[in-house]
């Protein structure tokens, strides 16, 4: 990031290309007034992260599989395709939305801290975390994603298990040609890998020499592993012959990992949490999330605002959304944990009294300090290697999936003989409760317990109009998620942008503590100055969020990947079939 007093330069050859005429009602699929368009399908897409992955994924669908069925296959096919963010050794959340019970689901399979873990563990004498909160073995927890994605495609999937699983099968098998995206992240993940040898192995060539664009990447144990979740089914990861590597890893690297601790994980279903904004329903998954509730709390303040009359990214608007997101940040900061081990003020956060009450403090002529708001610290700062992908098919099924391996590669450590990496998200729990002189992470709520849950930022979203869905949204980017997913939403219902336009918008983020306002380029150098006067202090971000986006209109699919991370792509079933003859 940059001091805005060094980026003016950047910022006035980057004035933001959002500011024409607005959409009318979004009546046009492809308006040629605009800059950006999504793209368009009659039947069924995929958005995600990696375009072999999405190809993946709408190829499960137009052979007859669902939506659930096609985010399985995503969800695998990521682990071998994005390994700094797709994963079988971290955690995430899932929203489904089933169109023959018109209800919509969601599944939480984040990672839990294993029966060991414990504070004292990850802090010096001094009370300071150590490295090995976010370094290797010892940073892992429990993994959930292959929990979850069994659950999903329990409940709600249409074709065989190893169908789905199958794809990822074969490409780490044969091979993945290297991107130029892939490429670059293994060169600056390198520092996180070099401490063990097994990933070494995996990601670098034997003389240690990364690989480049155009060459093969062939992950065999990876291959091994997805192959036994294949055919031995999920479970294997937890107690068959895929735990018992797992097992012998932590016990050889000094990990905290049990057997016990794999066999008694457990992905669960909790009830999604919705508010109404501006004749729309946002659905959003419930804690340990702490970024659907945010996201809800914010629509709710911001609902008593003319953000239409105020104008994409003028000054007053980014103002009341700087606001408006300082005191849901703090909110969400001191308030929240995992629902099994702590009771969550959901209700109240996210009603429109609480929201009118909070909408008060907003002063359209000032900044407000942070610590005039709370006196609680954050948690410990997540990072922004997440990943996003967004299903819909032809029956009108949607599924907005969120998963994380933590930090770029996650905990660094790679299950010898297992092929994958292994999350870091124990940095996420608030070690330093009660430790005197504790400046962040002493949120009691989210202290580490054996089994629980750390709060996440996690934001898998879908807003639905007149009962049907409307928008599939969500973001990587650490606590920038949940601003991510709160602006491609406002600029569809405030702003009336097409998809792609939303999702493309330069954005902002407010993070309550640190106290600057991030601002991507793109944003008005006059609009800037404004902010300053009203005591903001601006700090420019080279990108904000990684959202992958769907809209249903007009009995078309339009799906929009950010440009802000190489090698995304939205791929509909239509169109591949079209391009595949």
């Amino acid at each position: 990031m940059k001091r805005l007093a060094t980026a003016v330069a950047v910022i006035a050859l980057c004035l933001s290309p959002m500011a024409h005429v607005p959409l009318a009602g979004q009546q046009q699929l492809l308006d040629y007034d605009t800059i950006h368009h999504p793209v368009v399908d009659d039947e069924a897409m995929v958005v995600s992260q990696n375009q072999l992955a999405s190809r993946i994924g709408a190829q499960i669908m137009a052979e007859g599989g669902n939506a659930v069925d096609a985010a399985v296959a995503t969800g695998f096919a990521l682990a071998v395709t994005l390994p700094r963010a797709g994963n079988l050794g971290g955690g995430g959340f899932m929203l489904v939305y089933l169109a023959s019970e018109n209800r919509t689901v969601a599944i939480d399979y984040r990672s839990a801290a294993p029966a060991a873990a414990e504070a004292k563990l990850f802090l010096d004498r001094k009370g300071r975390r150590k490295d090995n909160a976010d370094y290797g073995h010892m940073a892992a927890a429990v993994p959930g994603t292959v929990a979850g994605l069994k659950l999903a495609h329990e409940r709600w999937g249409s074709l065989p298990w190893e169908r789905v699983v199958r794809p990822a099968v074969e490409i780490a098998r044969d091979g993945i040609v290297v991107t130029r995206d892939l490429s670059e992240a293994l060169r600056w993940g390198r520092k996180r890998l070099e401490s063990s040898d097994a990933a070494m192995a995996t990601f670098f060539k034997p003389d240690g020499s990364p690989y480049v664009f155009g060459e093969k990447l062939r992950q065999p144990e990876l291959a091994w592993t997805l192959e036994r979740i294949a055919t031995a089914g999920a479970d294997d990861f937890y107690r068959g012959e895929i735990a018992k590597r797992i097992v012998a890893d932590m016990e050889a690297q000094g990990g905290l990992i049990a057997a016990s601790d794999l066999a008694a994980y457990e992905a669960k279903l909790r009830e999604p949490i919705a508010t109404d904004y501006r004749g729309l329903q946002v659905v959003t998954m419930p804690p340990a999330s702490s970024g659907g509730v945010a996201l809800l709390e914010m629509l709710n303040m911001l609902e008593r605002f003319n953000l239409r009359e105020m104008g994409h990214n003028s000054a007053s608007t980014v103002h009341i959304l700087s606001e408006t997101m300082k005191l849901a940040y703090a909110d969400r900061r001191k308030s929240m944990g995992d629902p099994d081990f702590v009771q969550n003020p959901v209700s109240t956060l996210i009603s429109k009294a609480y929201a009118q009450e909070r909408a008060r403090l907003i002063s359209r002529e000032r900044s407000t300090p942070p610590e005039m708001i709370s006196p609680f610290d954050p948690f410990a700062g997540e990072s922004p290697d997440t990943t996003h992908f967004s299903v819909v098919d032809k029956q009108g099924n949607v599924v907005s999936n969120t998963y994380t391996l933590g930090s770029s590669f996650g905990s660094g450590a790679l299950v010898e003989g297992a092929g994958f990496l292994l999350d870091n998200q124990i940095k996420n729990f608030s070690l330093r409760v009660n430790v005197p002189g504790a400046t962040f992470s002493n949120s009691e709520m989210n202290k580490i317990e054996p089994g629980k849950r750390m709060l996440s930022s996690m934001t898998p979203t879908i807003v639905f109009r007149e009962g049907k869905p409307y928008m599939v949204v969500g973001s990587p980017g650490g606590s920038t998620i949940i601003n991510t997913v709160l602006q491609i939403i406002l600029n569809v219902v405030d702003h009336d942008m097409n998809i792609a336009e939303a999702t493309f918008a330069p954005r902002m983020h407010q993070n309550w503590k640190p106290s600057e306002l991030e601002l991507e380029p793109g944003f008005n150098i006059d609009s800037l100055r404004v902010l300053e006067s009203l005591g903001h202090e601006i700090e420019v971000r080279d990108t904000i969020g990684s959202a992958q986006t769907i809209m249903l209109e007009n009995g078309k699919i339009l799906g929009a990947a950010d440009p802000r991370r190489p090698g995304a792509a939205a791929v509909g079933v239509s169109n591949l079939r079209a391009f595949a003859e």
